[in-house]
Order: structure tokens, then C-alpha cells, then sequence
């Protein structure tokens, strides 16, 4: 008989291995870095609607709720050669009946935006909803002037889908908010029919 843990390994397998990163469970030694990260203006900037910093109880909360709660699918980003902790990515609002999910990404050492990290964990996190939780899409949402995330979601098959016109301010101007998709068979016919077993 199949437990809930070995069903839960399936899904949310511990680790998931890349050419240049692994995906890992979090631990509790990860909450001073996301910490950091939660506290820098240009990551707020890019990433969230609010610029108002986030007090510690609030990123605690979130750390313990979303990133280590067994219920949760996330991970953090770990260089492979190094071991150093450059980001997080997680899933939100998993739709089972409808196959569908939320994804989300933070690369948060800046020193390491533009090295191809990104675009290798949004990979994995496709290769994990479509090949073991079996879903149908995977969207997510951006603001239009952070192109260069725009430009990573696109080389791993995310089309934009929609825009929410003029919805963030920033430094005084107007940008709307994209919403970008990528469906499953898309993204196994841009990858081709054979898959590699990534958990490790």
C-alpha cells in the first residue's frame, strides 16, 4: 500500500536536479537569506505590488506557511558546484480538478540574476507540474518592465496570455501586469516525448 509520504515524494520529491542548480526542500537555515531578500527594495520593486518593506513577522510567516509547510510546493535554488542559496520558487494555488497552477521565482542574490538560474528552475518546475503532478497549464504573472524575466519565461515556453493595462506604478510611470501561460502539450512538444527523471 502506497503512504501519503511516498505520494507526496512523487509530487514534491526532496530534490530536483539540474545542469547548474538543484531544487531542494527548504531548511531552517535558509530564513536569514530570505530575509535579506524580502527586505531589498529592487527585488520589491520587481516582484511585488507593495514597495513598503516587509517586517520580520511578516517574512516569517510566509517562510513557515508557504516555503516549509509539507503541504506546500517549494523549493529553494542551490548553484550545483557550489551549494550557495540564490533563490526560491514555489507553486500557489494548485488546481487539481482543473490541472492548473500558479508558479513564482525569486532569484534573490543579484550577483546572480542573468546567469541562467532562473530560466533552469522555471525548466524544473515545468518538468515537475507536467510530468509528475500531471497538470494541463502553468501561468504566472509579471510586470512588463522587468523584461528580462519576461524574456526567461518565454525561452522555457510561457506565451503571454494578457494584461491587466497600467496596473503598477513605478518611479512615477504606468506598466501593466502580464499574465503568461504555457500548457502542457506545448511544452512536451517544444522539449520532445522523452523526459529525464530530474528527482534525485
Amino acid at each position: 500500500m502506497v503512504t501519503v509520504e511516498q505520494r507526496r515524494d512523487v509530487w514534491h520529491p526532496p530534490r530536483i536536479a539540474g545542469d547548474s542548480i538543484v531544487l531542494r526542500h527548504h531548511r531552517l537555515t535558509d530564513l536569514p537569506e530570505v530575509r535579506r531578500w524580502y527586505r531589498d527594495p529592487e527585488l520589491a520593486r520587481l516582484t511585488r505590488y507593495s514597495l513598503r518593506p516587509m517586517s520580520d513577522e511578516e517574512i516569517d510567516r510566509f517562510f513557515h506557511s508557504r516555503l516549509m509547510s509539507p503541504e506546500s510546493v517549494a523549493y529553494a535554488i542551490d548553484i550545483r558546484e557550489t551549494g550557495r542559496l540564490v533563490g526560491l520558487t514555489t507553486f500557489s494555488n494548485l488546481d487539481p480538478d482543473n490541472g492548473s497552477v500558479l508558479f513564482h521565482i525569486t532569484i534573490g542574490e543579484s550577483d546572480a540574476w542573468g546567469a541562467g538560474y532562473g530560466t533552469e528552475a522555471a525548466e524544473l518546475m515545468l518538468w515537475l507540474a507536467f510530468e509528475r503532478i500531471g497538470l494541463h497549464r502553468v501561468a504566472l504573472s509579471v510586470f512588463s518592465f522587468n523584461e528580462r524575466a519576461v524574456r526567461s519565461y518565454q525561452k522555457v515556453g510561457f506565451e503571454i496570455e494578457g494584461r491587466a493595462r497600467e496596473a503598477i506604478v513605478r518611479e512615477g510611470r504606468r506598466w501593466d501586469e502580464l499574465t503568461m501561460g504555457v500548457l502542457a502539450d506545448d511544452w512536451r512538444a517544444r522539449t520532445g516525448a522523452q523526459h529525464q527523471d530530474r528527482s534525485v
